[in-house]
């Protein structure tokens, strides 16, 4: 902090004036406010004066005292012989830098509005005392200052990173000095220098600075030494200096670092806003201004920004042993440690809201695949062995898996070939169910095998360029089903294009209580456009519209109409009220409220704890909502349906398929060719999955389990295929929104300064609540029942948008349509000529078409192939790109 001596009617007193913990902030002109952080910009001429200070003045370091007092004592004891101040002018000094300082109080919006409530009270002086926020006030005619001192360094102290130290500087100009006075001093170890500090922290620099008033630049200077002691860099200098030239050095070392702006060229006035990202002061210690090569668009390689050299995926975690199940052995002692704590991490508010999200995401997903199933597979696979599929597996995956993040669900791709060895069977009269059964016990066979000779050795060549294109594809699958099912709304809801208000007056529905096809009995009186009883439409009576199907000849509703054996007759007979347009006002409105929600923690608004809140429960609170808008509006959208009974689909099937008798006794060996088909499928979609959610980037701790995890869905196959159910893998969009829920962020963070990302809060217990409540959902019908469908379509549109954004492909995608100027200082492009790059992205998304067009068409049978195809074209682009292209296009993010 800095404080500056300055003269008020009641004499010289210390105010502080600015104040550092990463940035700068100052005090206002009036002195009621702390300005917004910034980005401290310093005259060089202040550098300079501050080094000849340094040079000249007194330097004390690894002074041991235990007090302020004694601070002052040394320091004006120990003066150079050129500037040895006689005795007088010591004492003088001395008690002018033992005054009180006073600080600026940082208040609350509730403290300011009771404040100006009882301004016209007490007048002008509202408040005239910032006191110490560390100590008890020296002066007893402020009797309320110690609680105030009390909530003020509660409040600020949250914002000052565990560990820190504080340093002083203070500056000012006195009449009685003839030459500046100026020392440095460094204590042994931190003490508390009680009132000194804004907050109690233990205090390690001082820095004074007092002269003639003559000398104006002594504020400058001030600042100039606090901009030094909050540099990391030069904070270890300092720490570790020996003598004074050891702190010159240092100084120099700034110096050399410094990006000058000429005059003239930008506003001094304006305040530089905090950066998003600060360079790693690791990074700063190896700049070589000599290594800096030409690039390909004409900029120089940035120090610090080369690319981290070798496998991205080298971990131990993908090192084979050379025997039988090593991999698998190595991952369960690598995860038994940290079982225990799996349990008790998860106590924590943030996981209850990833708990809620994630269920509704479930709940959908199976719903929406289950019907599709059923769809496929003439329901032999329906909604209900959708939902009792998804909780078993789910459940024992998180319980005994390696990544427990990980969450199980049917996928756009085992849901192509279930469809397509569904119309197999059906053509080659094969019972699908055995044939199925058959297939899933060789897949589990073959499952177990990979696991046994740790071929998921392999995931080592799993680049960003197929997980992105894998990513990408089941993240258009999610977007493009939402908007499938929305738009189908308009089969289930016609729009009625032909009404016409001009028309109104005929429009008549009846009810015929005869034989189909007989007209209505002649004179039989019919309600017309919902107004009075007459013979017939007549034109002159007031025309009225009514949302409600019109009365029957017999006062009959339509139920009871079609109860009593009647049809109706009418042209409106067949209006449907327009649920369309708020359906998808409701599948827009939950996609955007969750949008927005999720970024309300960046907001400037609120409280930092309100927007943590928020933004956890941003989906859940969307959600909400939506459904309250939709019970007060009353339309009758289409509601979410749960099976309420436990018994299969189709009554033709049980709960256990027999795996002889209904099909010839070579399926069970013919099985074994479309089994490795599947093998490759659920080998592809279960790692990559996997390595998408083990990326460096999320700061795992407890490392991965990718042979564990495989074995899991292996014997799972089993389970599933005895028992019909659907086969499951790890869904990759659903996953990713399971991580996202539970990002962990520092609480504390310096003013301006963004919150550090600490990783991801790994544990089990919110998936295994996921799946215990899908579970139960059979039994919450009457509770779910009341969800409509747009809105949960609308969360998995946020879901398949969130991970498409969440790769690297849609940054360059971006890039195809902006102009040079406009594109984003992104570190490849100052690597990678920007053609290299476009070709890049160009061949990812004609991979991607073509993964596309398999999945849709017959040719959907090799789609597996063309999945493990992916690491080998991955391997053709050696041939196009250099390795240095490579390793900032398709290695880790740097």
């Amino acid at each position: 902090q800095l404080n500056q001596l300055l003269s008020t009617p009641a004499g010289l007193e210390w105010r502080e004036m600015a104040r550092w913990i990463k940035f700068e902030e100052k005090v206002e002109d009036g002195g009621e406010r702390w300005s917004a952080p910034h980005v401290p910009a310093l005259p060089l001429h202040s550098l300079f004066q501050l080094r000849t200070c340094l040079q000249k003045g007194t330097m004390l370091l690894d002074l041991d005292v235990n007090s302020f007092k004694e601070i002052i004592d040394k320091a004006l004891s120990e003066q150079p012989e050129e500037v040895e101040l006689q005795p007088a002018l010591r004492e003088r000094l001395a008690a002018l830098l033992l005054l009180q300082p006073q600080h600026q109080p940082t208040k609350s919006l509730l403290q300011l509005l009771a404040e100006l409530g009882l301004s016209p009270c007490r007048g002008m002086a509202a408040w005239s005392w910032a006191g110490s926020l560390d100590a008890q006030p020296q002066h007893p005619e402020y009797p309320a200052a110690a609680s105030l001192s009390f909530q003020l360094r509660n409040r600020f102290k949250k914002k000052v990173p565990p560990g820190a130290e504080a340093a002083h500087v203070a500056v000012g100009e006195v009449e009685f000095l003839e030459k500046p006075f100026a020392a440095f001093i460094r204590l042994r170890r931190g003490v508390s220098l009680g009132s000194l500090a804004e907050v109690s922290l233990p205090s390690r620099f001082l820095f004074i600075l007092l002269g003639p008033p003559k000398v104006k630049a002594y504020h400058e200077v001030g600042r100039a030494m606090a901009t030094l002691l909050t540099d990391e860099l030069f904070q270890r200098v300092a720490r570790q200096a020996e003598h004074r030239e050891d702190l010159i050095t240092g100084i120099e070392a700034f110096l050399d670092e410094l990006i000058v702006l000429p005059p003239g060229k930008w506003d001094p006035g304006a305040r530089i806003p905090p950066p998003s990202h600060l360079p790693s002061p690791r990074r700063r210690t190896t700049v070589d201004p000599l290594d800096q090569q030409p690039h390909g668009n004409g900029n120089m390689t940035a120090a610090g920004d080369k690319a981290s050299p070798g496998h991205p995926r080298s971990g131990e975690e993908l090192e084979r042993t050379g025997r039988l199940f090593g991999g698998l052995l190595r991952d369960i002692q690598r995860k038994a440690p940290w079982y225990g704590s799996d349990f008790s991490d998860a106590l924590h508010p943030q996981c209850l809201s990833a708990v809620l999200y994630i269920y509704l995401a479930t709940v959908t997903n199976a719903i929406t695949f289950g019907g599709m199933l059923g769809d496929a597979t003439a329901n032999m696979q329906g909604v209900l062995e959708s939902f009792l599929g998804t909780a078993f597996a789910g459940f024992i995956f998180c319980l005994f898996s390696g990544q427990p993040l990980t969450i199980l669900s049917s996928t756009g791709p085992v849901l192509v070939f279930e469809r397509l060895l569904f119309s197999f069977s059906q053509d080659h009269s094969l019972d699908y169910l055995e044939f199925r059964l058959w297939i899933g016990l060789w897949v589990a066979f073959f499952g177990v095998v990979l696991v046994a000779t740790e071929a998921s050795h392999l995931v080592r060549y799993f680049t960003r360029f197929t997980e992105e294109g894998f990513c990408a594809l089941i993240s258009l699958i999610f977007i493009y089903d939402s908007l499938k099912k929305m738009l189908s709304l308009a089969d289930a809801f016609p729009i009625n294009w032909q009404y016409r208000l001009d028309n109104v007056t005929s429009y008549s529905c009846t009810c015929n209580l005869s034989s189909p096809g007989t007209a209505p009995a002649p004179g039989r009186q019919v309600r017309c456009c919902g107004g009075p009883k007459v013979s017939m439409c007549d034109p002159s009576s007031p025309p009225t519209l009514s949302l409600q199907p019109p009365a029957t000849p017999a006062g009959l509703s339509r139920t009871q109409c079609l109860d009593r054996g009647g049809h109706l007759l009418g042209t409106s007979c067949q209006y449907v009220p327009d649920v369309t347009l708020i359906s998808f006002l409701l599948f827009g409105g939950t996609f955007l409220f969750c949008m927005a929600l999720k970024r309300f923690r960046s907001s400037r608004y609120f409280p930092v704890g309100v927007r943590k809140v928020v933004s956890d429960f941003a989906v859940i609170l969307a959600i909400l909502a939506s459904c309250a808008v939709d019970a007060v509006l009353g339309l009758e959208t289409p509601k979410l349906l749960v099976p309420s009974e436990l018994k299969p689909t189709n009554p033709a099937r049980g709960w256990i398929i027999v795996p002889f008798g209904a099909n010839p006794w070579w399926i069970c060996l013919v099985s074994a060719v479309p089994a490795v088909l599947v093998t490759i499928l659920i080998f592809m979609d279960q790692q990559i999955t996997a390595v998408i959610l083990n990326r460096r980037e999320y700061k795992l701790q407890k490392g991965a389990g990718f042979h564990l995890d495989l074995l899991c869905v292996s014997l799972l196959m089993v389970v599933t295929s005895v028992t019909g159910l659907p086969w499951y893998v790890s869904a990759t969009v659903i996953s990713l929104a399971h991580m996202e829920s539970l990002r962990k962020e520092s609480a504390t963070s310096a003013p301006g300064e963004h919150p550090e990302f600490l990783g991801i809060r790994e544990q089990r217990l919110t998936g295994l609540a996921v799946f215990i409540l899908t579970g139960v959902s059979v039994f919450m019908a009457p509770v779910l029942k009341h969800i409509p469908m747009p809105v949960l379509y609308g969360v998995f549109l946020h879901m398949g948008v969130t991970a498409l954004n969440s790769i690297q492909l849609m940054d360059r995608v971006r890039l195809l349509l902006m102009p040079a100027k406009h594109q984003p200082d992104l570190a490849y492009l100052r690597h990678v000529p920007l053609r290299r790059v476009h070709l890049f992205t160009v061949i990812q998304l004609l991979c991607l078409a073509l993964l596309w067009v398999l999945k849709s068409t017959v040719a959907a049978i090799i789609f597996p192939v063309m999945l493990l195809a992916l690491v080998g074209i991955r391997k053709g682009l050696e041939r196009i790109f250099s390795p240095h292209d490579l390793s900032w296009l398709d290695g880790p993010l740097p």
